[in-house]
């Protein structure tokens, strides 16, 4: 990837729903939502405090997150989709 988020920022690939239910009904495309979790593609530095110290992230590149229904701004770059946040943004990182 080309971009480097700055500061707090981190850019999320979006993973994709199931489009069959465990009852085994199809959902149409008109009927999915867009899906709360991603995989984190790329990383700020960090966030700068008021005294100028830079506190790193707790998220790193290829964690498995939960975010926020309507979180982050959709950015596209070289053809594909991608949600650019702020740290704050993320709710959790899913552990395997």
């Amino acid at each position: 990837m080309n971009i480097r988020p700055l500061h707090d920022r981190i850019i999320v690939e979006r993973l994709e729903e199931e489009t069959m239910t465990s009852g085994g009904l199809y959902i149409p495309d008109s009927a999915k939502e867009k899906p709360q979790q991603g995989l984190v593609a790329a990383v700020g530095k960090g966030k700068v405090t008021e005294d100028g110290k830079v506190l790193p992230l707790d998220v790193k590149v290829g964690d498995k997150i939960l975010f926020g229904k309507y979180s982050g701004t959709e950015i596209k770059v070289e053809g594909k989709e991608y949600l650019m946040m702020r740290e704050d943004d993320v709710l959790g990182v899913v552990e395997k």
